[in-house]
This record gives structure tokens, C-alpha cells and sequence, in this order.
């Protein structure tokens, strides 16, 4: 349990504390300890006479004990006090204090490139999406998706099919799959690469929480290719928040059917694609101004 107390406290505290989520993760980044501080994060805002004090001890054993459970699933956590934390989503304002993964995070997925579009995909979004994941696979880009059928599933198959890892970040908590039909890819991708949310491990599939998952997919990547995306679609919404992040938006010419695609383009850090040798060249020099920073 002493090496899991830390996670403890900060998952303690997003539960029980009245301050939010966002003031939780910002004081105990400040902190750089969730434990020294935890006594003030559970502490109420407004006290009241019928407030009765907690048993810290007693929950922190119980809380470290629900983790060590969820690692006897195959569910590990890490925190943004812990190393393994995607250091590109570290980064962007939206990180979420906690992400669970099963698989394992790799120093090497600080280059991936989300790779996003519709779920009603056709047949001819497909085989980009495939071609674009392929591309990417075979010149050392780790492929990131959402997971979701049509342009997703798509994606990831690629990328297993080219012999290299495949992130996946989810709308569920990882004791759930959505869709249900891609519960074998989802413990393909874990096998193999790295499943991950930003959710309790029991929460199921919720309308508010895909957005949130497209923002950590955007903050994870050093960009993302939209291959096929209507008005409404969850890859238009990653595109917008790639752009505010500061990451590389690429557009397939076929995205510009629709108006926002158009608006997009002429913005900043976007490009529509001409090939695969374009989309290369453009990621080698964004991967080179990595390294010079």
C-alpha cells in the first residue's frame, strides 16, 4: 500500500473534496504532494455544525486497497505527481488529474498523431483512414484513436496489422467497452500498445464524457489528421481543441466538403494534406522543433 498512497490521497480527494476537480489537480500540483495537503482538500468549504471528521487513515487504506484491486484487473493509474504521465498532456490546460491505462505507456508515444473521423464511415474513409494509420505505423509515429467504429477501428487495425503499438483513449471507464463490438480490439490494443481514460474504472458511456476524451486524445498527440468528419462529428470538436492546444491539425482534401474544415484550414498550425510523403515532412519538422525545445 505505501507506494500507492500518494494516488491514494489525490483519488480521495477528487471524491470526497467540495473544491472541484480542477482546484484539487492545481493545489496538489502546487503542492507537488497530494498527502501534505490532504487534510485542507477534504477540509469544507463551508463548515457545518453537523460535519463530522473523517478517519483519514481509514480511507486512504481503503482507496489503496480499490487501486491495488484494479491492478489486480490489469487497470493501472498514474497521476500528474507520477513520471509515467503522458508528459505532451501534462502540457495543455484540459490535463485530467488522473488517467487509468491497461497496456503500458511508452516514452516513445510523446510523437504519436491521433488519427480521427466519422463512425458512419465510408468505404473510401476507410481505406484512407488505413492508408494515413499505415503511413505512420511504418515511419515510427505511434497511432493514437478513439477507439470508435468506422475511421477509429479503422486506425487501429493498421496499425496492428503493421506489427507496431496502437493507443487507444477512451469515453468509458476500462472495465467498459464502446462500442461493445470492439471489445476484442480493445484487448488487442492492450496486449500490444496502451488502452486509456480519464474515468473511474466502473463509468459507463456518457454523452458529455466523448468530448473530454477528444481533448486528452488532442493533448496526448502532436497532432491529428481528421480523415472523414461531418458537422457534428467528435473529430470536428478534436480538431477545434488540436488548434487551442497548439497541435498540428491535418485535413484531408475530402474534409472540405464541409464548412468548418474550410474555416480550419486557413488557420494557423493546419494543413490539408497532398500524400503521404507530405504529411511525413511536415511531422519531421514538428518532431524537429521538438527536439530543439
Amino acid at each position: 500500500m505505501a507506494d500507492n498512497l500518494e494516488q491514494a490521497a489525490l483519488l480521495l480527494a477528487l471524491r470526497h473534496s467540495d473544491r472541484g476537480w480542477a482546484a484539487v489537480t492545481a493545489a496538489v500540483e502546487d503542492a507537488g504532494s497530494a498527502l501534505e495537503i490532504l487534510d485542507d482538500l477534504l477540509a469544507p468549504n463551508t463548515p457545518t455544525l453537523d460535519h463530522v471528521d473523517r478517519d483519514l487513515d481509514a480511507d486512504l487504506r481503503r482507496t489503496a486497497d480499490e487501486i491495488d484491486s484494479w491492478l489486480a484487473e490489469g487497470i493501472r493509474v498514474t497521476t500528474v505527481l507520477d513520471q509515467d504521465y503522458p508528459v505532451q498532456l501534462m502540457l495543455v490546460h484540459q490535463h485530467p488529474p488522473f488517467l487509468t491505462y491497461r497496456g503500458m505507456v511508452d516514452a516513445e508515444d510523446v510523437t504519436a498523431v491521433s488519427v480521427v473521423g466519422s463512425r458512419q464511415a465510408s468505404a473510401a474513409g476507410l481505406r484512407r483512414a488505413r492508408a494515413v494509420a499505415s503511413t505512420l505505423a511504418n515511419n515510427g509515429f505511434p497511432v493514437m484513436s478513439g477507439l470508435a467504429a468506422g475511421i477509429d477501428t479503422a486506425a487501429h487495425r493498421a496499425a496492428i496489422d503493421a506489427g507496431t503499438r496502437t493507443v487507444a483513449v477512451v469515453g468509458t471507464g476500462l472495465r467498459h467497452c464502446y462500442p461493445a463490438e470492439n471489445a476484442e480490439l480493445q484487448n488487442e490494443i492492450a496486449r500490444t500498445g496502451a488502452v486509456l481514460s480519464q474515468f473511474w474504472p466502473d463509468a459507463g458511456p456518457a454523452k458529455h464524457q466523448f468530448p473530454m476524451r477528444n481533448a486528452v486524445m488532442s493533448g496526448c498527440s502532436i497532432a491529428t489528421v481528421v480523415v472523414e468528419a461531418g458537422e457534428h462529428s467528435g473529430a470536428r470538436i478534436q480538431a477545434r481543441i488540436a488548434v487551442e492546444h497548439g497541435r498540428h491539425v491535418f485535413l484531408l482534401p475530402e474534409v472540405l466538403v464541409n464548412k468548418w474544415a474550410v474555416d480550419l484550414a486557413n488557420r494557423p498550425n493546419t494543413t490539408v494534406l497532398e500524400g503521404p510523403e507530405h504529411l511525413l515532412r511536415v511531422l519531421g519538422e514538428l518532431t524537429a522543433e521538438m527536439v530543439q525545445v
